[in-house]
């Protein structure tokens, strides 16, 4: 089967999506499928080979100007080719391209026009290329904020498409109002023209679909999965020093202050043992001053001492700080619908503890490699912690089932098996074989 799958760059971050995308290709590659992982936006940023194309399409740089400026809308593409190169989107990645949602609203709304936005001849570009290749058997576009190119690239290839949501729900949540409903109105217009829809966990599902009206038998639940490559299983031996770890982007919705608050809780503790909070993960310039808060609220605690932020981690480095925790939490405030530092941390035999909400709960309930709390609730997050501690027997346990779990349920391989099941039955018009899994 040939699948043209595009993928949205993140700029310079190590975004979930790109990661997962970039997964799946290598996934279905290997079993022998023909794919095109074609980037948007800017080039993506992984930590495992990456497998996209080279050109990119929709280039930052082009989408900000055209947005701004008529001019731009009407250069020759020739022209164009000066700031759609990669070096050029690299440098501007380097810079920070504004990804705030908040700051967006308007490109959002032109983007999800398609052929009727201000970026038509981007749209134009990428449609060129595409006719110029063999067609595929199946377009897979990668979230919902991007199905403005579902009709034009459907009429023009003559192909199924399919789009997966994997968290810009979040992004929508973020909008202002006016531009929140034209976004959401736009998006449901279009989902007729999407012949099914993949998001990542149950969750995802029922969320996406009844916040975007889109009819149950679309839906086809399509996990995550991960490569485990590098990851060993934890040893039961317990240090001087009880590590809690916090892996995710540094931002204020991923709950890194509540994880700080309870670790505060857990420290006042007369039986609590000797601790300390190591963070890591992407940290946007906009949330620099978050995270400067909350390193100024742990010396003012009295506890600067035993936290660490170790900054952004490659790949090796990742699965080092991983190994180094004995329990890990990404507090989050919000539904998160993805989760895969949950997956990453069991992968290392890392048990978890998070708040009872989104795809965490399914998560934990499927590997059993951890323990949900209350949401927003920084003394239940500190008594789960503690009961990690506490009890060395319970801690191995956790360990061994997430670290089993996690490879019987979310392994990149059964993610490609499910995601080929959707797209050969999409590819051949039969949505009843697809169905397994829908909601």
């Amino acid at each position: 089967m040939k699948i043209l799958s595009i993928t949205a760059g993140a700029a310079g971050m190590y975004c979930g999506s790109c990661l997962r995308d970039n997964t799946l290709a290598v996934e279905l590659m290997a079993a022998g499928h023909d794919v095109q992982l074609v980037p948007i936006y800017t080039p993506t940023l992984t930590d495992e080979p990456n497998v996209s194309e080279h050109r990119v399409f929709f280039g930052g740089i082009s989408v900000y100007l055209q947005q701004h400026s008529a001019v731009f809308r009407h250069t020759p593409w020739l022209i164009d080719r000066l700031w759609d190169s990669q070096l050029a989107l690299k440098l501007a990645a380097r810079n920070s391209i504004a990804v705030d949602p908040d700051s967006l609203g308007e490109l959002t709304i032109s983007m999800l026009k398609g052929e009727d936005g201000l970026q038509r001849k981007e749209l134009e570009k990428l449609i060129h290329w595409l006719l110029s290749e063999s067609p595929p058997d199946v377009v897979v576009l990668p979230n919902s904020l991007l199905i403005g190119l579902a009709r034009p690239i459907r009429e023009a290839l003559k192909r199924p498409i399919c789009c997966t949501l994997q968290g810009e729900d979040l992004f929508l949540a973020g909008l202002q109002e006016r531009y929140r409903t034209r976004a959401r109105e736009l998006i449901r217009a279009n989902v007729e023209f999407v012949d099914a829809f993949l998001p990542v966990s149950h969750y995802c599902a029922k969320y996406m679909a009844a916040e975007l009206n889109i009819p149950g038998r679309k839906v086809h639940v399509v996990p995550l999965g991960i490569h485990f490559d590098g990851y060993k299983e934890r040893k039961p031996a317990r240090s001087d020093t009880f590590v809690i770890g916090y892996f995710a982007r540094v931002a204020p919705e991923k709950g890194l202050h509540v994880l700080c608050d309870a670790y505060r809780r857990l420290r006042q503790r007369r039986d609590a043992p000797k601790l300390r909070l190591e963070a890591a993960g992407y940290l946007a310039r906009e949330h620099r001053p978050y995270l400067e808060g909350i390193e100024q609220q742990m010396r003012d605690w009295g506890y600067g001492g035993e936290f660490h932020y170790r900054g952004v981690l490659d790949r090796e480095a990742k699965i080092d700080f991983l190994h180094g925790l004995d329990v890990l939490s990404v507090p989050a405030t919000y539904d998160e619908p993805k989760g895969m530092f949950l997956l990453e941390a069991m992968a290392a035999g890392v048990p978890v503890v998070q708040p009872r909400r989104g795809a965490f709960t399914e998560i934990i309930e499927k590997t059993s490699g951890g323990m949900l709390v209350e949401p927003d609730d920084a003394d239940s997050l500190a008594g789960g912690l503690f009961s990690v501690w506490e009890s060395s027997t319970r801690s191995e346990e956790l360990s061994r089932l997430g670290y089993d779990g996690v490879r019987e349920h979310y392994s990149a391989s059964s993610m490609a098996r499910r995601a080929t099941e959707v797209f050969s039955a999409v590819a051949s018009g039969v949505s009843e074989t697809a169905a397994r899994g829908a909601i």
